[in-house]
């Protein structure tokens, strides 16, 4: 079965710092995308960023350009979302998430096949 597993979410005042893990198991394929994204309070899920295992490329959107990093963790086949310069408009539950297209990276939740449960961010003013 394929496994998402997300952690790292948390409570941190703005400024401050969070680092969110997801960690895959269980992928029929090898190569994929895996994304994070975010969704608040009535709306709908927003995509925050992703990478391709294929080549490297990420993608995030504009709001977290510059403050958030995704990296990949190939011994642990996870993934990290570093998020520095918190703000309170960044509080949400965040998933991870993959799909099977790797070519290109796109924050559209509709082409990711498999998702994680959520882990929420709460960054306080």
């Amino acid at each position: 079965d394929v496994q998402l597993q997300a952690s790292g979410g948390g409570v941190v005042q703005a400024g401050g710092s969070l680092r969110l893990s997801c960690t895959v198991s269980g992928l029929p394929f090898e190569d994929y995308a895996i994304g994070w994204f975010r969704q608040f309070p009535g709306r709908e899920r927003e995509g925050v960023s992703a990478l391709s295992t294929y080549n490297g490329a990420t993608a995030y959107t504009d709001s977290v350009k510059g403050r958030f990093t995704i990296s990949p963790d190939n011994a642990k086949n996870a993934v990290w979302l570093q998020m520095d310069s918190l703000k309170p408009e960044d509080t949400a539950v965040y998933y991870c998430a993959v799909s099977k297209w790797y070519m290109s990276v796109r924050l559209r939740a509709l082409i990711f096949d498999y998702w994680g449960q959520g882990t929420l961010v709460t960054v306080s003013s």
